[in-house]
């Protein structure tokens, strides 16, 4: 395991939280079996703490037309795009076991253009980067395009909103120089390997 730390900021004890922040790492940690390092790293602000994990799960939770593994997918190749290794390595062990595919992660990661996903997929990635990269470019064609897909204003606003709230993400997490746990990297590679799909 790791000997480094994971936070250049104060990395606060579980039995100092407060209980609401304290039930949510414990209930992650039975889960998942460890506590991603983005909940100890956050913690030390309480009120921020909350607020971060109640957007994330609005977004990342909810019910509709995108599914958990394609939200995974736009957090993983936007992430890459802003060099956050934490969230591409956590994301990407996310995805893996989302979508049941061990190579699905790293395509993504590294180049989504070459990745075996359809042409949907490519449509929402395409312009989940254009918010994360130049949101005061997009204009009305970009929806229009997504909605050739069949994908809905809702979500479109869903692509965007998760693009742009892991910016934030990848921003914090990298000015914290916020380290994955050593967990994720292995997470989800023993899946079976799945065929291209049909493009």
């Amino acid at each position: 395991m790791s000997t480094h730390p994971i936070s250049r900021f104060p990395v606060p004890d579980l039995a100092s939280l407060p209980q609401d922040i304290r039930d949510r790492i414990v209930a992650v940690q039975e889960k998942s079996g460890f506590v991603p390092n983005v909940f100890l790293a956050l913690a030390h602000r309480p009120d921020e703490f909350r607020a971060f994990f109640a957007y994330h799960d609005a977004l990342m939770e909810k019910p509709g037309n995108l599914t958990k593994a394609e939200r995974e997918m736009i957090v993983v190749a936007t992430s890459n795009a802003n060099q956050c290794q934490y969230c591409v390595v956590a994301h990407g062990a996310i995805l893996r076991i989302r979508a049941k595919d061990p190579l699905i992660a790293d395509q993504v990661a590294i180049n989504y253009r070459k990745a075996d996903i359809p042409p949907r997929q490519r449509a929402m990635l395409d312009y989940a980067m254009k918010v994360s990269l130049s949101a005061w470019a997009v204009e009305g064609s970009d929806h229009a395009a997504l909605r050739g897909h069949g994908f809905t204003d809702e979500d479109i606003w869903d692509i965007g909103a998760i693009s742009a709230f892991f910016g934030m993400s990848n921003r914090i997490a990298n000015m914290a120089s916020l380290r994955p746990n050593d967990e994720f990297y292995t997470l989800g590679r023993d899946l079976p390997a799945r065929g291209p799909d049909p493009a």
